[in-house]
């Protein structure tokens, strides 16, 4: 049938209207999951963290068991390679790519231990989600000097307490073409302070589920693949550091292509 007949215009035009209408009831459901399951799971996420850091696993299994929910009924699923290569007796700074929130939930799934990512302050101001970064993340406020300082020092204390950090090096989602943006020093900088491992991690098809800074969703599959990991030693160079961890990145993602 040619695409100009009548009948086949009519037909591909119903199909474009049944995908949107489908479309928009399956965002009316996502957001019913994301705020119905996080509200009835939020005392687990949050209560731990007025106790102290002691109780931090019980905030992560909170954050796991949504994460997992949401994932299961909005037909996003997770598939995880690589895991391998993660030692759950080892503290690790993980970097990871950032093109989307679904990011976090299958990072969260796929992290085998209890971490803490850095997280921007204008997440706060998220209705409820703002109280989980609060107790489950180091804030930081990029415009103050001094924010950025206590985060760091928050962080070092974390990763020698044992508990693994999550840095987004691109500093924030990845908006371009490019597979990866620039990274910056911070992440680095710790890695060879505190002597830890780095881990990279990257998160495809996230972003085309889901594009940065947009509403618009649809149901797919996510990977998340773990690379192997970065040894830090007192030597280390940062830059050297910064670029071994973004070429291994990208090789990554360039697989995936």
């Amino acid at each position: 049938m040619s695409p100009q007949y009548p009948g086949f215009r009519n037909f591909a035009a119903y199909m474009h209207w049944i995908k949107t209408v489908f479309l928009k009831l399956y965002m009316v459901w996502v957001l019913l999951v994301f705020t119905l399951f996080m509200l009835i799971i939020l005392p687990v996420m949050v209560l731990p963290g007025f106790f102290g850091q002691k109780y931090g696993h019980i905030t992560y299994f909170g954050l796991w068991l949504w994460s997992w929910i949401f994932s299961l009924l909005t037909f996003i699923r997770y598939e995880i390679t690589g895991l391998e290569n993660v030692s759950k007796k080892t503290s690790y700074i993980y970097t990871s790519n950032h093109t989307s929130f679904l990011d976090l939930p299958g990072l969260r799934i796929a992290i085998p231990t209890q971490f803490r990512p850095l997280a921007k302050k204008e997440l706060l101001k998220i209705p409820v989600f703002g109280l989980i970064v609060r107790v489950a993340c180091v804030v930081v406020d990029r415009s103050s000097t001094e924010s950025r300082k206590q985060s760091i020092k928050t962080l070092t204390r974390r990763i020698r307490s044992g508990i693994s950090l999550l840095i987004f090096p691109e500093g924030t989602q990845n908006r371009t073409d490019q597979k990866l943006q620039p990274f910056y020093d911070g992440a680095f900088r710790m890695a060879k302070e505190t002597l830890t491992p780095i881990m990279p991690v990257v998160v495809v098809n996230a972003g085309n589920l889901m594009p940065p800074s947009s509403v618009r969703l649809k149901p797919g599959k996510i990977k998340v693949i773990f690379g192997k990991p970065i040894e830090v030693y007192e030597n280390s160079d940062v830059a050297e550091l910064k670029q071994t961890t973004y070429n291994t990145m990208l090789r990554l993602l360039e697989k995936e292509s």
